[in-house]
């Protein structure tokens, strides 16, 4: 990135950068697999800063960000989501129950970073700017939030899975969080065991890259 003008004025990206920042983006893989190093806690903060640059509805800034870090809350983490995996295993039958079974789908054991990210819908920030019509926007914020993070992360070398089969509701008991907080995102974060530009899902063949998603409708 090169900047022109005075400081503080309009960066330019120049072509290298933006072929850069398209390989950045190829590269944000749903990581599942740790290596055991530890991640200093400074980098952690960097780009937790990087992600409250993220865009929101009325300027909120509803991300609510908590570290994971004692063993019983880790393990009725895990616990939670074991569970919640078995329950989703009885929902598929035959070849796909057999493939589901086989699917890592986690990396709570391994990552040595859990960063529980959460929606604060008792927020004044932003004072109600944009949310009368569609209030959802808040959660929407937070996701944007929960991207820049996993950008910046994959930047600095690490990797993020998004754990989703999980109970949110036993999450927030777990982790004595405001009961207006909502759980948006439970992140494993480390460095990656291994490096791969296809997605874990898509290269076990649980669902394929779906080109038609890539079109611009027009009306």
């Amino acid at each position: 990135m090169t900047t022109g003008g005075e400081r503080g004025g309009s960066p330019s990206f120049d072509d290298a950068f933006c072929a850069r920042l398209a390989q950045l983006f190829a590269w944000r893989r749903d990581v599942r697999r740790f290596k055991p190093d530890k991640v200093p806690a400074a980098l952690i903060e960097d780009l937790l800063r990087t992600a409250a640059h993220a865009p929101s509805v009325g300027n909120s800034q509803p991300w609510r960000f908590v570290s994971v870090e004692t063993l019983a809350a880790r393990e009725a983490i895990i616990a939670n989501f074991n569970a919640c995996n078995a329950a989703a295993l009885k929902s598929y039958e035959g070849e796909r129950a057999a493939l589901y079974a086989h699917l890592k789908l986690s990396g709570l054991r391994e990552a040595p970073v859990h960063l529980a990210i959460f929606c604060d819908h008792a927020t004044e920030a932003g004072a109600g700017l944009g949310r009368k019509t569609m209030p959802e926007m808040l959660d929407y914020s937070v996701v944007a939030a929960v991207h820049t993070f996993w950008l910046a992360a994959r930047a600095q070398g690490l990797g993020a899975g998004w754990v989703s089969i999980i109970d949110p509701g036993q999450v927030s008991n777990t982790l004595e969080v405001p009961l207006a907080w909502k759980l948006i995102a439970y992140l494993c974060v480390g460095f990656p065991q291994e490096e791969h530009l296809d997605p874990e899902l898509e290269r076990h063949d649980w669902q394929a890259h779906i080109v038609e998603n890539e079109k611009l409708h027009r009306k």
